[in-house]
């Protein structure tokens, strides 16, 4: 199916008529099952939603913004598990967003909001303060764009998030796990404490894979004795490396940065990529 930034394709799965993966100018995108909306099939989805969920047991009003939409299986988990929960997911291609509400009979508003537009450009126009989460999910092809993933993006994330808030950024990487560490580096320069979740050989840099990083004000979130329960006992078991462990992780590697604009010169450090803010991307 054609849409505004390529095509879309919605692939069944075999013996299972009514669930099926998205796929996104070829790349899986979402996994839904239109008979099990509680159902994420995509390990670093299960992984971020063990995050969300303790944050929600102490935040009634719960509400959650996705960078990046897809076919917002995320989403309409979490309105699944949390009924109360507000969420706003934003997309770049509209015509996909219109598809994916056809398709996967996604929760309406206030559940769930579909907004049309580039992640960060959105981003700079909500207020302060005013969401639990944030979830980074945006792709081009096997990669998120430069410029979601430098320091000046992220202060941006801090600044819409609510005190205590957290931020969920999945990032796909290969060894020797360079981005992963950039942006861990990135992270702990914007919040108080950080973390990373991934399988084992992920963490030892053995193979392609997704790292959900956490960035997070709150004392006490990464050292909720349920989450690493949780998270040990998924299908697919993960683990939770938080601050001292995600720093060594991190090693020598340095926050990253936007491009410095004409004004500023082409001077700057090893941690200047990306891409300049609202560049066009493919998906968002």
């Amino acid at each position: 199916m054609p849409i505004t930034t390529g095509t879309a394709e919605v692939v069944p799965e075999p013996g299972r008529p009514r669930a099926a993966t998205l796929l996104v100018n070829g790349v899986p995108s979402s996994f839904v099952d239109l008979d099990d909306p509680a159902l994420l099939d995509f390990e670093y989805m299960q992984q971020a939603a063990a995050v969300i969920d303790v944050v929600a047991a102490t935040r009634p009003d719960l509400s959650v913004l996705h960078l990046g939409a897809g076919g917002c299986a995320l989403a309409r988990a979490l309105a699944h598990r949390h009924p109360h929960v507000r969420q706003l997911a934003v997309e770049l291609d509209g015509e996909l967003a219109r598809l994916a509400r056809e398709w996967f009979a996604l929760p309406r508003a206030p559940h769930l909001r579909l907004r049309t537009g580039e992640a960060r450009a959105e981003l700079a126009t909500l207020p302060d303060a005013s969401f639990d989460v944030v979830v980074r999910d945006v792709f081009a092809g096997d990669r998120t764009p430069d410029h979601l993933t430098t320091l000046e993006l992220t202060r941006d994330v801090a600044r819409v998030l609510r005190p205590g808030g957290v931020y969920l950024a999945n990032c796909a990487d290969r060894p020797p796990l360079a981005l992963a560490r950039a942006e861990l580096a990135t992270l702990a320069a914007a919040f108080a404490r950080i973390g990373v979740v991934a399988e084992p050989a992920l963490l030892r840099g053995r193979r392609y894979g997704n790292l959900v990083l956490v960035g997070t004000d709150d004392p006490s979130l990464l050292d909720d004795p349920g989450l690493d329960r949780t998270l040990r006992t998924l299908p697919v078991p993960a683990r939770l490396l938080t601050d001292g462990e995600t720093r060594v992780l991190a090693g020598r590697a340095t926050p990253r940065h936007d491009p410095p604009t004409p004004a500023e010169g082409t001077a700057g450090g090893a941690g200047e990529v990306g891409r300049a803010p609202g560049a066009p991307t493919p998906r968002a």
